[in-house]
């Protein structure tokens, strides 16, 4: 059977964003850690979303998968510049098995600082994005 989170994590190591971008279902969120608020939503937002997020980090690393069916968690380690990050990262999928929402959780809070100035810096070239993200709450999968 095709393990779409599997995938997922392969592409983000890789960043190969297309491939990771075919993980997803068309109307696939992305929760900022940064703000809860923030939800990325769609294939455009969440592909400039990911260019920037695995173009800033170094040695990213996933551990094995907890879970089964449609929740799925992940722990992976990672840096951005020379700051050691760790991330949480939960996935729902949808009915036809693809990747609904993710929801990553970093730590600690130096490596999120500098994650978010990071990545902060290359969305800023995407005013757009940043600005539906903040729009609604989180749709009910």
């Amino acid at each position: 059977m095709d393990d779409v989170v599997a995938r997922y994590l392969a592409a983000s190591v890789a960043n190969d964003i297309d491939a990771l971008m075919t993980t997803l279902a068309p109307n696939a969120e992305l929760v900022s850690p940064l703000s809860g608020r923030m939800v990325f939503r769609g294939h455009d937002d969440i592909r400039i979303l990911a260019t920037a997020v695995y173009g800033s980090l170094r040695g990213l690393r996933w551990h094995e998968q907890i879970g089964q069916g449609a929740t799925r968690a992940v722990v992976g380690e990672m840096a951005v510049g020379p700051v050691q990050l760790s991330d949480a990262m939960v996935f729902e999928l949808d009915a036809e098995g693809l990747i609904l929402r993710v929801r990553p959780h970093l730590r600690p809070w130096l490596g999120l600082t500098a994650f978010a100035l990071a990545v902060g810096s290359k969305l800023a070239r995407h005013p757009g994005v940043a600005l539906r993200a903040l729009r609604g709450p989180l749709a009910q999968g």
